[in-house]
């Protein structure tokens, strides 16, 4: 008997693998996760696994993956090669809403489909924006993040004609702290078109807007050797 039952059969469900979300997981149970999915040819992705955990893994787990230390993702299996962009663009409010959205940038190069990046646009410097609304108004969606009172996603939204899904960061001080003030504001947001996703969810933003733009994929299995 284990402790975990991978659930294989998510994609003919939901179009979309099963991720493994690493966070108060052992070591231990970690690596007999991936050595049951490599045991059954299988790709995984991993989420919030930090260096810390990254590091106790055994040395064969650890070769094993292609890990990513600011987004606390890794792959088993090997990044996938983007098809092709499909109009997803993430922005970031600020340098420190980078992790988040290199999170959701890998999950959607997981699952085969790029993305531009555009960091560092919030409205404390409102030109920056106003210098990429171009490339901003031709995307299908937009994956912002932000933390401090999120006022990007409200600008966003009332700008560009795509939906705009809503990654409150927790990155702020005082009544900031944390992301909730950002997450509320994504909620009260009075522009139109905003989807909201919990606070840091990188994965699940980038999830959302493969749905959206309808690039559901089959499972890959693990190259071979």
């Amino acid at each position: 008997m284990t402790d975990f039952t991978l659930d294989w059969e998510r994609t003919q469900r939901t179009g979309f693998p099963e991720a493994i979300y690493c966070a108060g997981k052992h070591p231990d149970q970690l690596a007999a996760i991936l050595a049951t999915a490599q045991g059954a040819g299988r790709r995984l992705l991993l989420t919030r696994l930090d260096q810390a955990s990254f590091g106790a893994l055994p040395a064969e787990a650890a070769e094993a993956l292609d890990y990513d230390p600011p987004s606390r993702t890794a792959i088993l299996g090997g990044a996938e090669t983007a098809r092709e962009q499909n109009g997803i663009v993430i922005v970031t409010a600020g340098t420190t809403d980078l992790p988040v959205a290199r999170e959701a940038h890998r999950t959607l190069l997981f699952h085969g489909v790029d993305a531009s990046v555009i960091p560092d646009i919030g409205v404390a410097g409102l030109w920056r924006l106003i210098e990429r609304l171009e490339q901003l108004r031709a995307a299908r969606v937009v994956i912002a993040v932000a933390g401090m009172e999120a006022a990007l996603f409200s600008v966003l939204a009332g700008l560009v004609p795509a939906p705009v899904i809503a990654v409150p960061s927790s990155i702020g001080y005082g009544v900031a702290a944390g992301g909730t003030a950002a997450l509320h504001a994504a909620l009260a947001s009075c522009a139109p078109g905003i989807v909201t996703v919990n606070i840091d969810n990188g994965f699940g933003a980038a999830v959302a807007a493969l749905k959206i733009i309808g690039a559901t994929a089959p499972e890959r299995a693990m190259p071979s050797r």
